[in-house]
This record gives structure tokens, C-alpha cells and sequence, in this order.
């Protein structure tokens, strides 16, 4: 596995809304650097849900990025969903919660799936973008930084599965805002969104 891009964004307005955004981000040529809130000079503008040291850098896959762009019609540049890293070879479906991802110095953790917004909707410019997400089971996968430093495109990553009981992306995308109670034990023996373990210990 590889990195194909590192992408950042800047706030800016989408059509027709009167908020700011940071979600339409590009990829950058040469290394940026990453501490424990993410990508230094990416924009994060509504912090209530985005950002922070739990969701400090948003991955895809190669494989899934591939899959949508087949599934939707169109090219899918760097940075469309609004993530900050994609990772050639990786399918989002088989990661879970606690996979880690070592690129150089950086470790990256994942602790929680991509939830779809009105916004990313907007930003597609598809009002049925949300559905389809939540429909394809393919969410993108946000990690917390273990271990900072400098990332850029091209640079080895080497993959990690967690040693524990597997909580993948689609179930915790299914599972968000209403866990069962029968899985708390589940959850809270991973190292889930910090957030996520509030609510349910």
C-alpha cells in the first residue's frame, strides 16, 4: 500500500448554503505535517462533528474511491469525499476499528466510519448522496493520530489489523447513534471514538 494523495481543504461556501465548509479538498504536492488534530493548514469549520484529536485525518481507499467513481459515472479526483488521505490497495470495507496504518514516523489508529450530511450531499451536488452512501456499506474511516510527523504522496504504508474482536466500518456505520445495548462490551473492548465510549460506559 501506498499513499496516492495527501488533500487539505479551505473554508469556503457551497452552492446555495450560507455556512463555510472545509470539505472540497485537493491534494498537495510535497510532505505536510500531521500532529494530534490532523493536517497542519487543513480547514475544519464545524468542530461539533468533524475534527479533533478522534477524527484528526480522514482515509479512503484506492479500491473504494475506484468502486464509487464506477458507481457514480464520473472521475473522482483526490479529496472529493472530503478526505484528507487515500490509500492505494485499501477496499474501506475490510478495515476496522483499531486497524492502525504506519507511514514513516506516523501511526494512524482508526476509531469510527464516515457518517453521510447534508453537506457532503450538497457538495456531491446529489440529494440522494446520503441513501446511497449508507447503502453502499463502504464508509470512509476516520483515525486519531498515535504518532505524528510528515506525510506525502507516495510513501509506503504498512496495514495492521486489530488482535481483537472485529468491529468493521458498515457495522459501526449501521450501529452509529443507536448501539445496542448487547454490543457495548463489543465496542468497549476496541479503542472506539472516545465519544462513542462516553455514551455507552
Amino acid at each position: 500500500m501506498k499513499i496516492l494523495a495527501v488533500c487539505i481543504g479551505q473554508a469556503r461556501k457551497l452552492p446555495g448554503k450560507s455556512y463555510k465548509t472545509g470539505i472540497a479538498k485537493a491534494p498537495v504536492t510535497g510532505p505536510v505535517m500531521l500532529d494530534s488534530e490532523g493536517l497542519v493548514g487543513d480547514a475544519i469549520i464545524n468542530r461539533k462533528h468533524h475534527g479533533g484529536p478522534e477524527q484528526a485525518v480522514y482515509i479512503e481507499g484506492g479500491e473504494t474511491l475506484a468502486w464509487w467513481a464506477q458507481e457514480l459515472g464520473r472521475a473522482l479526483e483526490p479529496g472529493t469525499f472530503g478526505e484528507n488521505l487515500v490509500i492505494s490497495g485499501l477496499d474501506n470495507r475490510d478495515v476496522a476499528i483499531g486497524d492502525r496504518f504506519t507511514i514513516g514516523d506516523v501511526i494512524l489508529e482508526a476509531t469510527s466510519a464516515r457518517s453521510p450530511c447534508a453537506t457532503f450531499a450538497a457538495h456531491m451536488d446529489d440529494p440522494m448522496m446520503v441513501k446511497r452512501y449508507l447503502k453502499a456499506e463502504r464508509p470512509g474511516i476516520y483515525t486519531r493520530v498515535i504518532s505524528g510527523g510528515m506525510l506525502e504522496a507516495g510513501q509506503n504504508v504498512t496495514y495492521a489489523p486489530f488482535a481483537g474482536e472485529r468491529i468493521g466500518m458498515a457495522e459501526f456505520m449501521d450501529d452509529y447513534g443507536r448501539i445496542p445495548q448487547e454490543k457495548f462490551a463489543r465496542y468497549l473492548a476496541t479503542p472506539v471514538n472516545a465519544k462513542i465510549r462516553a455514551k455507552i460506559s
